[in-house]
């Protein structure tokens, strides 16, 4: 029997919502979970070529993909006061046309960084390389995103917070929408009901049993981080805004969308009701 393919990143916030079926925690019926890790432009990139079944994305590249794929309404990474920094050597002035580092182009960080400062020069590359690029001067400022905004060397700092241009271009108080998942929509549709249910258990059972399954990620070295700066990551970015969209979550991401249209980055306005999984479906089923 084919196994279903679950890609997603092999950043904190990923491992841990996805490794309560790999740990068996979570019953996903006679067919097997395959997943596979790859960092975040990897996935978006995969995405638009139709890789996977399922597959972690940063919202913003939805919209380019939103008719072979439909949304998730789980495993989702939202900002709240917080998200992607802007970081720069220490004293130095960043001129209109500075260059910088982002971790890939159809990241959310990036597409609001350009709506920001659209006369930067831009270089795109693994957000793991993007501190050293920023310290030994290949670049003039670079963007960072997962663990990496909670330490960085003492000899940058941060010039701008993504979050702040969120703010400034929602014009109201929204989490900012950063990671989510989606699945391709030729699976039948009972099938994409069951997997995004054992998703939404998987999350929720993760983030019921914090303290163990941190430990187990930790101890088997399944991630980039220690302990204490685990703990500090998963109630950024895994915690209970993360089992299952909210109607807040919900209007943040049409407004990313919103904006992305009016700036030009998407041909059409793409509403988030309209392509999440209909499991009113399952009712009718029934009857």
């Amino acid at each position: 029997m084919n196994s279903i393919k679950v890609a997603h990143s092999p950043d904190a916030d990923d491992i841990f919502m996805y490794y309560a079926i790999k740990f068996g925690w979570v019953d996903v019926g006679l067919l097997p979970f395959e997943n596979i890790a790859d960092d975040i432009e990897s996935l978006n990139k995969a995405t638009l070529k139709g890789k996977y079944d399922i597959c972690a994305i940063s919202f913003a590249l939805y919209p380019f993909v939103k008719k072979d794929y439909a949304l998730l309404k789980t495993a989702v990474s939202f900002g709240e006061g917080y998200g992607p920094k802007l970081i720069k050597q220490k004293r130095k002035i960043l001129k209109e046309n500075f260059t910088v580092a982002l971790s890939g182009e159809y990241t959310t960080n990036a597409m609001l960084f350009r709506i920001k400062y659209p006369n930067a020069k831009i270089t795109y590359m693994n957000f793991l390389d993007i501190q050293n690029a920023v310290l030994y001067g290949k670049v003039d400022a670079g963007v960072l995103i997962h663990e990496s905004i909670l330490s960085y060397d003492d000899s940058l700092e941060v010039e701008c917070e993504i979050w702040d241009i969120w703010q400034e271009l929602s014009g109201k108080y929204l989490p900012l929408p950063l990671g989510g998942m989606c699945i391709r929509r030729s699976l039948p549709i009972n099938k994409a009901i069951d997997y995004e249910r054992y998703l939404i258990k998987a999350v929720d059972v993760a983030n019921k049993n914090k303290k163990l399954l941190s430990q187990m990620l930790t101890q088997r070295e399944l991630i980039r981080v220690d302990d204490k700066t685990l703990d500090k990551y998963l109630k950024l970015y895994a915690n209970d805004s993360s089992v299952q969209l909210s109607e807040i979550q919900i209007e943040a991401i049409d407004k990313l969308f919103t904006i992305g249209y009016e700036y030009g980055f998407y041909k059409d306005i793409t509403k988030t009701d309209q392509h999440i999984i209909p499991t009113e479906y399952e009712k009718l089923r029934g009857k």
